[in-house]
């Protein structure tokens, strides 16, 4: 092959990928195998990613003072602080303690492509990494051997979905202490689908429509189950695997992170998302006027059920 074959024949994105995982890889062995190390640049608030910024920073101070000592009269070294000091003072300029939410979405850049596309297993698996370090949230992009097609992409708002015979749409207004929002109605403006969800009523009557269930319709997700390869040959087993099942859904854009349970399969290929959420699921990743979006979306690992549904206020300092 020519060099211009070869030069034609590059990626430069996946180029790009390749050399932050193998950055990212890097780091993480580095604090796997050297802990002390690894503990002791924490303490002196550097970052391994940023060390060659912080030497370069010590020479710089190092090189001024010994150009203010050569060039100064002998008088004037009283007027400088020790080396010691000066060398402190440049090491002390590292970033102060930052949230979760920002340390979340500056590891997002670092992993995900510019444009959505399934991810690689090794992508994915630093995702997981990330996600239960800084959320507490177990979220496995493949679990019990399930995999979506993608778990990078964009999600769409949906509506409410009815939940038993009867229900409308101004039942599912939000309690007013509950709500997180600036205006309650807002949850009611997406309106009631026309339809029911993949799995049909959530309940056969009101009587019968316990807290949980309303919890589940309140935080549900849409995913592309009928897309699925294997989803003809396998319907029995998947419908019921995917019934309810719980995911961990991040807006990549700001960092807002959700459980959501999976109510309905869809949306559309054509209509370029791949996922939906339900109205509270979207206000909360959004706000009331955050309609489409990138997100990345795991599930979760709660054989227990021990997790609930809803926010995930992983953003403290």
């Amino acid at each position: 092959m020519d060099p211009a074959q070869i030069k034609a024949s590059l990626d430069p994105e996946e180029i790009r990928q390749k050399l932050k995982l193998k950055h990212l890889q890097v780091k993480t062995e580095f604090h796997e195998r050297h802990k002390e190390a690894s503990k002791y640049l924490k303490e002196k608030g550097l970052d391994l990613g940023t060390i060659r910024e912080h030497s370069a920073k010590l020479l710089t101070a190092g090189a001024l003072a010994g150009t203010m000592v050569l060039s100064s009269p002998t008088g004037s070294l009283a007027l400088l602080p020790p080396p010691h000091e000066i060398l402190e003072k440049s090491r002390s300029t590292s970033l102060p303690a930052v949230s979760r939410a920002t340390r979340l979405r500056e590891a997002l850049k670092e992993i995900l492509p510019e444009k959505v596309r399934p991810l690689t297993r090794e992508e994915e698996k630093y995702l997981e990494q990330i996600f239960i370090e800084l959320t507490g949230i177990p979220a496995r992009a493949t679990l019990e051997g399930e995999h979506l097609n993608t778990t990078y992409g964009r999600i769409g708002a949906e509506q409410h979905l009815r939940r038993y015979p009867g229900d409308i749409n101004p039942n599912h207004a939000p309690e007013s202490d509950e709500y997180g929002g600036d205006d309650p109605d807002e949850i009611l403006k997406e309106g009631m689908a026309p339809g029911l969800g993949a799995w049909g009523y959530f309940a056969p009557s009101k009587e019968k429509l316990t807290p949980h269930l309303v919890e589940t319709e309140k935080w549900y997700a849409v995913v592309q189950t009928l897309y699925l390869p294997d989803w003809n040959t396998r319907v029995k087993y998947l419908r019921d695997w995917y019934k309810y099942r719980k995911v961990f859904i991040v807006n990549t854009e700001n960092g807002r992170a959700v459980v959501a349970a999976i109510a309905d399969s869809g949306p559309a290929a054509w209509t370029g998302k791949h996922f939906g959420g339900s109205p509270e699921v979207m206000d909360y990743l959004g706000g009331p006027r955050y309609k489409k979006g990138p997100v990345v979306l795991f599930f979760v690992d709660d054989p227990e059920n021990k997790i609930p549904l809803g926010p995930v206020e992983y953003n403290e300092v």
